[in-house]
Parts: structure tokens; C-alpha cells; sequence
């Protein structure tokens, strides 16, 4: 009996992404340019930068036609996708590669003129910037590290197979931007650069509640998850013509100084929507404080600064004599208190932040304590999430925590509120992360506070110890639950004795109730 013949199903978009990202290392492995696995990414990301860019204006063009409205290209022919890339036995070889990275090139036309990126890395926007600064911007940072010619046009048509031009795709192009992070972070964990976890970022949106019309900020903003969030949770606030420009022209900032993050962060932002992304490419911490004035501050600041990482002596002169540290997240928390909107400044209470610190930062004295001092005295540093240990795993085990802060006064009591890991378990691990449910009770207690067995409360006037002469000696902010197996452990036998003789006297107080109530019945 002859056997049927398998009918094939075309791919899914997801099966050809993944087909693109495995023959892209097997590709890219064999090409002698290329020396690790930061060098390969960067080719994924700019060809497929292309490829999505040019989908994305075939469609504005034909809603344009539609709208009888003149449509102008970010990329002019013969540079666009379509004129080099999407060409069926187009240019390949020693030719490719000499369009792509020469200054002057021929060009698929059969012209002369600047190559790829030369063109590329000097588009200029007008009536104050547009697509083509974004694009300029992402290239002048970028390299075509590949040399082969011929596997380079391999990994081009297998992209030029994928469509971005509907909602579907692009959710499947959101996970391929989650696979390749994943690999980036691999590789960027040594620095102190961990990418927050979704869950993580979606509850710090949640609780400080973005508003349609807010100015909102992330100074060290990777490839964008809090902006992507945050622009999500505006979304749903748009209701009008003028809602949707707000939301384009006037609520969403950041800045990356890493080209190939920064190359994310803008396609991530453009896949999500935003038309323009405002990205500063440049080092967030390279201004004075003293120079940041009312119309550089914000309304929301919404961030996880790179923490064990250093800067550079000449950053340091940026900031007091007696707050400089080589230490980045502290010099990032000084920078995130000075963008802060005060109050009366467009803002009733003054700009608010949630920002991702280690451990050590909370219990660290000098120069950390001193910052510390000035948030506690000048901000009211209202609640501290403490995350169980591996919320960052494989990257670090050490614990993290999400400080929440405004501008509107200074602070008199610190809510704790710590999040245990799932039952059965001592920690998150890579292959068993943090979820987002795990958040459930913290979001029902953070609008109705009150102390229980995970939440509690301590006075800022407590964390502040001074000496005689009243200069400070710490602020100490690394304050275990006491309700805790590991806080009884520390805690004198005098103190554990006299605080169950307490419960015991309770304890007997409401037997005694009790009986004198059953007593008196008739």
C-alpha cells in the first residue's frame, strides 16, 4: 500500500523566527569577523531594524494613499529594504558588503554614492526631528562586524521572508527581542546591567499609575521595558485624537548610552507604536545637578540603574563634593531625587519614582548613608518592596528592592512590605522565575496598609543615628520583618522573653473576657 504523501503546513511566523535566530548563529558561527556572541547580535538586530522599518512605512504609505495624503519615506531608494534587501537574487558577495560599509559605493541602482550606513548615519529629521534622527542615531553607534558577504545575504532573505505588518507578528517579534535580550544579558550581567523582569516592571507601573499628560522617565533605560509598560498602561487612557498626540509627542523619555541597547530600546518602542522615541543616547549622569532646573525635572521616574558598576572620574565632578562615588546606582539615585518635579511646579505633590536598588545600598554608610540622609530629609520615601533572593537569577542572587519616593515632603514613616518567595520554595531560580500573580498581595495591601505577617512600619526618625556632636553615622535602611524566623534569631533573649509574656497576658485577657461573658448569660 503506498505510503501518503506528508502534506507540509506553511510556517507560522513564530516557527520562522525561530528558523531565523538557529541558522543565524549556525551562519554566523562560520564567519571569521565575528568573535562572540555580542558581535552576532548586532546583526540580527540591524537587519531586522531594516526590515521591520521598511514593512512599517509600505504600511503609513498605503494609509497615506488611502487618506490622499503625500507620504515622505524615512529611507530614500535605492537604501530602503525593498530596493537592496527584498530583491530576488540581489546583491551578494564582496558587493554586499562593500555597499554596506564603504563611504562611497556602488550602489544596487548601478550609481555612486555613500554606502548603507554612511547614508544612514547622516539622515537628518525636519521641524525638530522625526524617524530619520532616530535611525541616525542607532546607526552612527553600529558596525557591520560580518565579512562574509555570502552568509550575510543568507540571514538577509530569511528575514526578508517574515512580514511585520500585523498586530500578531509583531507580539511574535516582542518574544524574539525576549530570546535575544535573554543573550545579551548573558553577556552584560558582569557589568551590573540586569534586565528587570517583566513582573517585576508591570507592578512598578501599576502602583505609581502613570497618568495620560505626565512626563515619565528612565535614565538608564536598556531596551525599554518601563517605557514599553508605562506606554501600555497610557494607552488605555486615550480616548481622542489629542489623547493619542499626547502620548506621542510629550510623555515618554529615556536615555541609553550602549549603542546596541540603545538600537533596542528604539525598535521595541517603535514595534509598541511610538512614532518618535525619545531616546538620549548619551550618559544620563554627564549633567551638573546644579544645572538641571524646573523644565528638565518630571513627573514619574520609573527605572533599575546599573548597580556594582563605576564611572568615570570626570562624571564625578557632576555631583557635590561630599555625594561623589564611583558607585552608579547611588550616583543615579542623586540624579533621579534632582529630576524630580518639586511641588507648585506643574505637579500638586511634586514628582514621584520607583527605582530598583540592591542590597547593599540600603545598609551601606558614607557617602550612601549621607544620600540617604538628603531623601529621608527633602523626600518622603514612602514604602520599600523587599524581593526574595534570585528574582534576578542566573544573573545574581543578591536581593533586590523597589524604593517608591516623591517630592512631597519629607519622610516620617517607612511602610516595608516584603514579598516571600512561593510556598515550598527558598528562592527563584532561571528556569522557575518570579510571576506576576506573586504580586497579588502586595497590590491588595498597598491601598489599605496595615501591618501582618509580610508588612510593616518604622519610623524615618529610627533609621537616621547621629553621634554627639550630631554629625550622622548611618541610615540604615536594611530593616529585617520582624515577623520573621530571621529577625526572632537576632533578637535578644530578654526581648523575646518579654514579648511573649505580653502575648501571654493577651492571651489571658480575652479567656477572661470570654468567661466573664459566658458568665453573665441567663
Amino acid at each position: 500500500m503506498p505510503r501518503k504523501k506528508k502534506i507540509e503546513q506553511p510556517m507560522t511566523t513564530a516557527q520562522q523566527l525561530g528558523s531565523i535566530i538557529k541558522s543565524a548563529r549556525q551562519i554566523m558561527r562560520k564567519d571569521k569577523g565575528l568573535s562572540g556572541d555580542l558581535d552576532r547580535l548586532p546583526i540580527l538586530t540591524w537587519v531586522m531594524f531594516l526590515k521591520f522599518l521598511d514593512d512599517l512605512e509600505q504600511l503609513r504609505e498605503t494609509e497615506a494613499v488611502l487618506e490622499g495624503k503625500v507620504f515622505q519615506p524615512a529611507i530614500e531608494p535605492p537604501y530602503c529594504w525593498r530596493d537592496w534587501a527584498a530583491v530576488e537574487g540581489g546583491i551578494t558577495g564582496e558587493e554586499l558588503i562593500a555597499f554596506i560599509n564603504q563611504e562611497q559605493a556602488i550602489l544596487p541602482d548601478g550609481s555612486e554614492g555613500p554606502g548603507l550606513f554612511a547614508y544612514l548615519k547622516n539622515l537628518q529629521g525636519a521641524n525638530g526631528g522625526d524617524r530619520r534622527d532616530v535611525i541616525a542615531t542607532v546607526f552612527k553607534g553600529l558596525q557591520n562586524r560580518m565579512l562574509n558577504g555570502y552568509l550575510l545575504r543568507d540571514v538577509i532573505d530569511k528575514i526578508n521572508a517574515i512580514h511585520f505588518n500585523s498586530s500578531d507578528e509583531m507580539h511574535t517579534l516582542s518574544r524574539l527581542y525576549e530570546t535575544m535580550l535573554r543573550e545579551m544579558r548573558d553577556a552584560a550581567g558582569d557589568s551590573g546591567e540586569f534586565y528587570t523582569p517583566r513582573p517585576v516592571v508591570r507592578f512598578m507601573v501599576e502602583v505609581t499609575d502613570p497618568k495620560l499628560g505626565e512626563a515619565i522617565l528612565d535614565p538608564a533605560c536598556g531596551t525599554g521595558g518601563f517605557l514599553v509598560e508605562a506606554m501600555s498602561h497610557l494607552a488605555q487612557q486615550c480616548h481622542t485624537v489629542e489623547d493619542r498626540e499626547t502620548l506621542q509627542n510629550a510623555s515618554l523619555y529615556g536615555g541609553e548610552a550602549k549603542p546596541l541597547p540603545y538600537l533596542l530600546v528604539q525598535m521595541n518602542l517603535l514595534l509598541h507604536g511610538l512614532e518618535y522615541p525619545r531616546i538620549d543616547p548619551g550618559n544620563s549622569l554627564r549633567f551638573p545637578l546644579r544645572e538641571i532646573g524646573d523644565r528638565d525635572r518630571v513627573d514619574l521616574i520609573l527605572t533599575n540603574p546599573p548597580f556594582g558598576g563605576e564611572e568615570e572620574r570626570g562624571i564625578l565632578g557632576n555631583f557635590p563634593e561630599e555625594m561623589q562615588t564611583a558607585e552608579t546606582a547611588l550616583l543615579f539615585l542623586q540624579l533621579i531625587m534632582r529630576k524630580l518635579k518639586r511641588p507648585g511646579q506643574g505637579s500638586e505633590n511634586g514628582g514621584r519614582a520607583a527605582v530598583v536598588v540592591p542590597n547593599g545600598t540600603l545598609f551601606a554608610d558614607g557617602i550612601a548613608a549621607r544620600i540617604k540622609a538628603e531623601m529621608l530629609k527633602n523626600y518622603n520615601l514612602h514604602t520599600i518592596v523587599r524581593l526574595p533572593e534570585g528574582v534576578f537569577a542566573p544573573y545574581t542572587d543578591i536581593p533586590a528592592n523597589l524604593l517608591f519616593f516623591d517630592r512631597s515632603g519629607p519622610t516620617e514613616d517607612i511602610w516595608f512590605y516584603q514579598v516571600p518567595p512561593p510556598e515550598g520554595r527558598k528562592k527563584y531560580t532561571k528556569t522557575k522565575p518570579m510571576e506576576y500573580a506573586e504580586f497579588d498581595a502586595c497590590l491588595a495591601w498597598w491601598s489599605q496598609r496595615e501591618q501582618n505577617a509580610n508588612a510593616w512600619k518604622v519610623s524615618a526618625a529610627d533609621v537616621l543615628k547621629y553621634d554627639d556632636a550630631g554629625k550622622l553615622v548611618s541610615a540604615n535602611l536594611d530593616i529585617k520583618n520582624p515577623n520573621s524566623l530571621e529577625a526572632l534569631e537576632h533578637r535578644p533573649p530578654e526581648e523575646l522573653i518579654a514579648d511573649m509574656l505580653e502575648k501571654e497576658r493577651r492571651v489571658m485577657g480575652i479567656m477572661e473576657e470570654i468567661q466573664t461573658a459566658l458568665g453573665a448569660r441567663p
